[in-house]
């Protein structure tokens, strides 16, 4: 027998063992056995880089989007349907338009969609979608019926600017500049409205994120504070006390609102406020606080503002916008979770992300929030640039975050910059179906982007 023949698992060894069983199915035998682990790839959606890599630096300029004569102002969200057929744009001037992403025609226009900004779109479903303003309200939006608002929800006190779905309590979460965290409960929601009730309250908030498995909620404030909530509970509402009273230590908030500092993980306060919490040791606590101040290349003796926030799509990690206090330098950077990390102690932070990319931006547009966004998989960033966008990934293979080894900080590197807008590019996403991107600008252009070979 062979050498090769003796190691059945070797890679060079399939394609003979392929044609040894023929009885057995041929192509669909062979499937089989590389799901299995013994194939020529084990998991080839880690092994198609080259594709992937072909595939994102032939991004180009697909279509335009130009809306017609009205002005509609300034494009601050972009979002698709989960099914990806269509596309949401919150504008300026009060206007949410609609269209198919495919051919770039346009759908719909809801004229009036508020009576201020409207700042971001969140579907609940592929037909269900909620928008929110700075008019302080929150309108949710049925594609079928798009005449009319489904209804209203009032609650929030200032400027509302960011909308979350938790799909397992079917809670809408909404987070806004009067810093409280809101939920509503969409099982119950009538023309009326939904009852709400305040779950959240902290100072300067930013944005606000929950996690693909809606276990943590991550909130960024202007001051440059990270705010994590592990093993989340959204039926709670809880209150905190100041950053200084935080920032050096874990937190377990109890029911009542009262604090425990440096409670352990397997702290009996959260079982208290939940019975069928777990009671094993090592258990966190539901709803325990975190409070970071992440690490930003060139800004460690500086301010920061943390103005962009979004998760991977996989719940590996965060990606902030985070611009210096002085407004002279902006960064884009990547923080893994790190989980299983040590019991908490009074007097230092879990720190349970750890930077691990970053790339300097180039700052144009000052004052304004720029929307990042991962691409579905997760292999690539793409960030406002100027005028245009820039695709980033975290090698030079498109390779996954979780393939890369635990060593030092790198920079992220650049795929591709495309620049096709006349004002500075303020968002981005990428279709969740389509090899699709999509950007919005200041003065109102949406510019869709698609591989050209």
């Amino acid at each position: 027998m062979s050498a090769a023949k003796s190691h059945p698992d070797r890679p060079g060894d399939a394609a003979e063992r392929l044609r040894e069983r023929p009885r057995l199915g041929g192509v669909f035998w062979w499937l089989r056995q590389r799901a299995l682990g013994r194939g020529l790839f084990v998991d080839p959606a880690r092994d198609n880089f080259r594709t992937m890599t072909s595939l994102y630096s032939s991004m180009h300029p697909a279509d335009s989007v130009n809306l017609g004569t009205r002005t509609h102002g300034a494009v601050f969200n972009l979002e698709y349907s989960p099914d990806g057929s269509v596309l949401t744009v919150a504008c300026e001037q009060t206007e949410v338009l609609l269209f198919d992403p495919v051919s770039s025609k346009h759908i719909k226009t809801l004229v009036e969609a508020h009576e201020d900004c409207v700042n971001n779109i969140r579907f609940l479903d592929n037909r269900l979608f909620a928008t929110c303003s700075d008019d302080t309200t929150i309108a949710l939006w049925d594609l079928r019926k798009l005449n009319t608002k489904v209804c209203s929800l009032h609650g929030h006190a200032s400027w509302v600017k960011n909308i979350e779905y938790d799909t397992n309590t079917r809670l809408l979460v909404t987070s806004g500049f009067d810093g409280n965290v809101i939920t509503w409960d969409t099982n119950r929601f009538t023309e009326d409205g939904c009852p709400h009730k305040k779950f959240f309250h902290t100072r300067y908030l930013m944005r606000m994120r929950l996690t693909p498995d809606c276990s943590k909620m991550l909130i960024s404030t202007s001051s440059g504070y990270l705010l994590i909530l592990h093993d989340l509970d959204l039926t709670q509402s809880l209150e905190v006390g100041t950053y200084r009273t935080l920032r050096s230590r874990r937190t377990t908030l109890n029911a009542d609102g009262s604090r425990t500092p440096g409670a352990p993980r397997h702290g009996n306060d959260s079982s208290k406020a939940r019975p069928q919490a777990s009671h094993r040791e090592g258990a966190s606590p539901r709803n325990s606080l975190e409070v970071l101040t992440p690490e930003v290349p060139g800004e460690r003796d500086r301010g920061n503002c943390i103005t962009s926030l979004q998760l991977h799509p996989k719940g590996w990690a965060t990606l902030l916008r985070c611009s210096s206090n002085t407004d002279d330098q902006e960064w884009t950077c990547v923080y893994e979770f790190q989980e299983g990390a040590p019991p908490v102690r009074a007097v230092s932070p879990r720190r349970s992300l750890r930077l691990t990319h970053y790339i300097e931006e180039a700052n144009v547009g000052r004052g304004y929030i720029k929307e990042l966004c991962f691409s579905p998989d997760g292999r690539l960033v793409c960030s406002p640039f100027g005028y245009g966008v820039r695709l980033l990934a975290f090698d030079g293979r498109c390779g996954e975050l979780a393939d890369r080894p635990a060593t030092e900080t790198e920079r992220l590197r650049e795929v591709r910059s495309v620049y096709s807008h006349s004002d500075v590019v303020l968002t981005t996403k990428f279709s969740p179906t389509h090899c699709q991107l999509a950007s919005g600008c200041l003065s109102g252009q949406v510019s869709l982007y698609q591989p050209r070979f």
